[in-house]
């Protein structure tokens, strides 16, 4: 029989819940500042210019190396993280990508050192990867954990609208840097914001140490004890969550094209908007999204985690069709009205509720590892997804049409694992991971 989570003691839950936004905005400046600079500037700093396509491609590989790496970070951090508590992986993954995207800034170029240039930016955004692969799950393990039952969606959403914050503080940091004479921004105006990193894993630090451990898992150390090794648990007893997670990560192609993509194919010569202006689109999308991702989540509480789940993945195969549609067009407004769209509205439907859908998947004894490993071989091929982009857009890299059915099909799988999951809203905390009641086809209600 399961034994009832005791509560978090007052305020822990909205402290836990600030932490995981903060801290998550701080990091996720750090790794979608690199999108910016892959889009924008790295192709002609680290690689051959004398071919620009070959050179843009190659940037936006590096760009999905991190999501490589995300896997085996899953691995190490998720195992930790299930043994050793949630604050230690969220206070460990803030250091590690401050001092890896702080390195980022200090690289020689390729015509300092030749091809050594683009190896050390790999070696970095490596280490960003694995950073980013605990950082997430450990973040939405620690607020879910702390969470009313009543309320788990509202409160495990903060993780991911901060995440957007840290995408809008990277794409108004890169606006005036964009803005720089080319010369100064080539040379100097690029490393200003990977330098910045320095506060952010200072002030990161500092928020995150002070939050206590959460309930379920201190319950869950003091009576059955942590497994010994999470990853043999999880695939013996939640191998079909994993994979559903994996199938659900996919949504996450729509931010990796919007944010990179995107940008690249609407400032190419083929379309010429701007770098500011379309860098622009971006952050009136997250600002849009930052209000929208609560909202989403207080859905899900009242009517369930599927139907949000759902109307986002199925929504933005469409809206971002649309999107590179406009794009093509070359008309602005219609570009930053179905951008907003797009991403500020129809994606944070899925956005705002996978921390706590797929969270709500596990017991507490492999909540991290699932969350860690599922997420992150999912948003592998999200980050690889970029790469893939550039390469069937044609040689000119302007064949939108094809990126926008790419992004589309992306979205089926996610569609898909929504679909055949089980909607856990309404299950109590202590009984989440277990299998689903038989006697009745009723779902369980949790009170406040």
């Amino acid at each position: 029989m399961s034994v009832p989570v005791p509560d978090a003691p007052p305020g822990q839950p909205k402290k836990a819940a600030t932490a995981a936004w903060i801290g998550s905005a701080l990091e996720y400046y750090d790794f979608f500042i690199y999108g910016s600079a892959a889009a924008l500037i790295f192709p002609e700093v680290f690689f051959d210019e004398s071919d620009p396509a070959t050179a843009t491609l190659l940037s936006l590989a590096t760009f999905g190396v991190a999501y490589a790496a995300r896997p085996v970070g899953a691995l190490f951090l998720g195992h930790f993280g299930d043994r050793l508590g949630r604050k230690k992986i969220m206070v460990f993954t803030l250091i590690l990508m401050g001092v890896s995207t702080f390195l980022i800034g200090c690289l020689p170029t390729r015509d300092q050192v030749g091809a050594l240039a683009p190896v050390l930016l790999v070696l970095c955004r490596v280490l960003q990867g694995i950073s980013a692969a605990g950082e997430q799950a450990s973040a939405n393990s620690m607020t879910l954990e702390h969470a009313p039952a009543h309320r788990r969606g509202f409160f495990t959403s903060f993780t991911l609208s901060g995440t957007q914050g840290g995408q809008l503080l990277a794409t108004l940091v890169f606006i005036p840097v964009a803005a720089l004479p080319e010369e100064q921004l080539m040379s100097w105006g690029w490393r200003v914001p990977f330098w910045m990193s320095v506060a952010v894993a200072v002030v990161g630090y500092v928020i995150r140490r002070k939050l206590d451990e959460t309930p379920a898992f201190e319950q869950q150390a003091a009576t059955e004890g942590v497994v010994k090794l999470p990853l043999a648990v999880l695939m013996r007893e939640h191998w079909a969550d994993v994979l559903r997670v994996v199938a659900g990560a996919l949504v996450a192609s729509v931010s990796t094209i919007f944010t990179v993509w995107a940008l690249s194919y609407a400032t190419s010569d083929s379309v010429g908007m701007s770098r500011s202006s379309m860098l622009w689109v971006g952050a009136l999308a997250n600002v849009v999204a930052l209000v929208a991702i609560p909202l989403w989540a207080s859905l899900s509480d009242r009517i369930g985690r599927r139907p949000v789940f759902l109307a986002g993945a199925a929504g933005s195969a469409v809206t971002m069709f649309l999107y590179l549609w406009a794009i093509s067009t070359g008309s602005y407004p219609l570009t930053l009205l179905l951008g907003i769209l797009a991403f500020g509205v129809v994606y944070s439907a899925a956005n705002g509720v996978w921390p706590s859908f797929y969270g709500e998947m596990f017991s507490t004894r492999v909540r991290l590892s699932g969350m860690a490993i599922g997420t992150q071989i999912g948003f592998a091929v999200a980050g690889f997804a970029v790469t893939f982009a550039a390469g069937i857009a044609g040689p000119d890299g302007d064949d939108w049409s094809a990126v926008g059915l790419f992004t589309a099909a992306l979205c089926v799988p996610p569609v898909v694992a929504a679909i055949c999951a089980r909607e856990t809203a309404a299950v109590p905390t202590e009984r989440l991971g277990e299998p689903a009641p038989r006697e009745s086809g009723k779902p369980e209600r949790v009170t406040a």
